[in-house]
C-alpha cells in the first residue's frame, strides 16, 4: 500500500473517530504508531508539506521537491514492514481515496510510471507556489485544537495507568471492532458472576453495597474500546 493512501485512511480514520465520540481511542494509537516512530512522522511531515500550498518562487519550488525526495529515499527505507503492517491493520478497513496520490507518484521508483511522475511534480510545483488560502488556515488550526485538547485528557487517563496496562490498552484499541463486540458481552457476564460470588462471600454492608454498585454499572455500561479495556482490567483485579 503506497504511503499516501495510508496517510489518508488514517487522516479519515481519525475524523470519523471524532464524529463517533471515539477520538481519545484513535488518537492513542495514532501517538503509539504514528507520532512515537520517528520515521513514520518524519514522512507524515513531508507529505503534508509538499501538499500544502507555500507561495514559493519556481526555483526555489524545485530546490524543495528534490530535497523531499532525498528526504523519502533516505526515510521509507527505515520504515520496517512490521511497523507498517500493524498501521495496515489498524486502519486497512477504512473506504477513501489516495488523497496524496500525486506524491505518492513523485516518490515513485517504478520506471514504467514515468511519465505520471513527471506529470505530478509538475502540479506539486504549481501548487507550491500558490499562495495559502485562509480556509486551509483555519481547518488546520481547527484540527490541531481537537488533537490538542484530546491529548490532555488522554494524558491525564495514560498517567494513571502502568507499562503492562498500556500495552494492553493499546492491543484493544487496535483489535477488530466486531471481535471486540462480541467479547465485551462475554466479558461483561464473567465479571458480573465473579462479582456476585464474590458478594456472597462477603458479610460487611459497605462492600456488598459497592459490589452493588459495581455490578449496575457493569450491567448497563455500553460498549466501547476504552470501556472493554476497564473491564478487562476489573476482570483481571478479581
Amino acid at each position: 500500500m503506497k504511503f499516501g493512501l495510508l496517510k489518508s485512511k488514517i487522516e479519515k480514520y481519525i475524523i470519523e473517530s471524532y464524529l463517533n465520540d471515539d477520538f481519545k481511542n484513535t488518537l492513542f494509537v495514532f501517538d503509539e504508531l504514528i507520532l512515537k516512530n520517528k520515521n513514520v512522522s518524519k514522512l507524515f511531515y513531508l507529505y503534508d508539506e509538499l501538499s500544502g500550498k507555500k507561495s514559493m518562487n519556481e526555483s526555489v519550488a524545485n530546490d524543495y521537491i528534490n530535497e523531499s525526495i532525498i528526504i523519502y529515499e533516505n526515510t521509507i527505507n527505515k520504515i520496517s514492514k512490521k511497523q507498517l503492517d500493524e498501521i495496515k491493520m489498524w486502519v486497512g478497513h477504512v473506504k477513501t481515496e489516495n488523497q496524496y496520490n500525486e506524491i505518492d507518484n513523485l516518490f515513485s521508483s517504478n520506471i514504467l510510471t514515468l511519465e505520471n511522475k513527471i506529470q505530478s511534480r509538475k502540479i506539486i510545483l504549481e501548487n507550491l507556489k500558490k499562495s495559502s488560502q485562509k480556509e486551509d488556515l483555519i481547518e488546520n488550526v481547527s484540527l490541531n485544537t481537537l488533537v490538542e485538547a484530546a491529548n490532555k485528557t488522554l494524558n491525564n487517563f495514560l498517567s494513571e495507568l502502568n507499562e503492562s496496562s498500556k500495552k494492553t490498552l493499546l492491543k484493544v484499541l487496535s483489535e477488530d471492532e466486531s471481535k471486540l463486540k462480541g467479547k465485551y458481552e462475554i466479558l461483561k457476564e464473567t465479571v458480573v458472576e465473579k462479582l456476585e460470588d464474590l458478594k456472597l462471600e462477603e458479610k460487611e454492608s459497605d462492600v456488598i453495597k459497592r459490589i452493588d454498585e459495581t455490578i449496575q454499572k457493569v450491567s448497563i455500561e455500553e460498549y466501547n474500546k476504552i470501556s472493554y479495556f476497564k473491564l478487562f482490567e476489573l476482570n483481571k483485579s478479581i
